[in-house]
C-alpha cells in the first residue's frame, strides 16, 4: 500500500520476511533521497511511536529515507506486554535490525543508498549490535535516550560512526552513555539535552534531537556532504 505525503515523498506500508517470520513497516521515500534510516524502537514502543515518526518526518524533510518497523510480531508483542522480556533481548532485536538491513540492501529504491540506525532505549544497544555485523553497509548509528551499554562488548567493535544524545535531566541514562561512549572507537559524538527527561517531552527537546540526527545522517550518509572530523564532546 502507497500514500502520498506531498508531492515528492511517498509512504509505503512494507512487509519483511525475516528468518520464517513477517515484519511490519513503513517505508517513506522522499523524492531523491541521498540515505536511508532504519529505526530500532525501544522498550515496549513500535512504529507507531509518535515521537521516532516526528523524527522521521524532519529526516524525510531533509531528503532521508526512513524505515519504521516493528522488530517484534504482534505474538511477540503480546508476550512481551505481560513478561517485559523480549524487549530487552537484544540477541533477538538485533537479528531483526540485520534482516531489516538486508532487506534494505536488496529493495530496488534503497539497494543503492548508505543506511543509518536510529535507535531509541534498548533499541539502541541492538542497533550497535548490528552495526558490528553489518560494518559494511552501516555507515551511521544515532542514540536517543539510548541503552548503549547493553550493547556490550560490541561496543568496542563499532566503526559507523556515532551520536549518543541523552537528556540533561535523564541523570542515570547519562551515567549509563559516558560509560558507554568510552568504550566506543568510532567516531563518536555525546551530546545532553539541557533540561530534557527521558522521553524528551518537553517544549523543543524533540526538535533539538531531530536536528542533530539530521545533521549526523546527512554528514556521513547522503554523497558529497563533508565528512570532516567531529569532535568527541559531552
Amino acid at each position: 500500500m502507497k500514500r502520498t505525503l506531498g508531492e515528492r515523498t511517498e509512504e509505503r506500508l512494507v512487509q519483511l520476511s525475516i528468518d520464517r517470520i513477517t515484519l511490519e513497516g513503513n517505508l517513506t521515500l522522499p523524492e531523491g533521497a541521498g540515505g536511508v534510516v532504519l529505526f530500532a524502537h525501544g522498550s515496549g514502543s513500535s512504529r507507531h511511536s509518535p515521537r521516532n515518526r516526528h523524527v522521521a518526518e524532519i529526516l524525510n524533510q531533509s531528503k532521508l529515507a526512513t524505515l519504521l518497523v516493528d522488530l517484534l510480531t504482534p505474538e511477540e508483542e503480546a508476550i512481551d506486554v505481560r513478561t517485559a522480556h523480549l524487549r530487552f533481548d537484544i540477541g533477538l532485536l538485533a537479528e531483526r535490525l540485520i534482516g531489516a538491513t538486508d532487506w534494505l540492501m536488496e529493495y530496488p529504491d534503497t539497494r543503492n543508498l548508505r543506511i543509518g540506525y536510529f535507535g531509541a532505549s534498548t533499541g539502541a544497544g541492538a542497533a550497535l549490535v548490528a552495526a558490528t555485523v553489518r560494518a559494511e553497509a552501516v555507515a551511521a548509528v544515532v542514540s536517543r535516550g539510548g541503552r548503549p551499554d547493553l550493547a556490550g562488548p560490541a561496543l568496542k567493535r563499532v566503526r559507523a560512526p556515532t551520536l549518543l544524545i541523552v537528556g540533561g535531566n535523564d541523570f542515570q541514562v547519562i551515567e549509563l552513555n559516558r560509560a558507554a561512549f568510552e568504550q566506543l572507537r568510532c567516531e563518536k559524538r555525546l551530546v545532553i539535552v539541557p533540561g530534557a527527561t527521558h522521553l524528551f517531552e518537553e517544549p523543543g527537546a524533540l526538535d533539538q534531537v531531530a536536528a542533530l540526527a539530521r545533521d549526523w545522517f546527512q554528514r556521513y550518509l547522503v554523497p558529497g556532504e563533508s565528512r570532516g572530523a567531529e569532535p568527541d564532546n559531552d
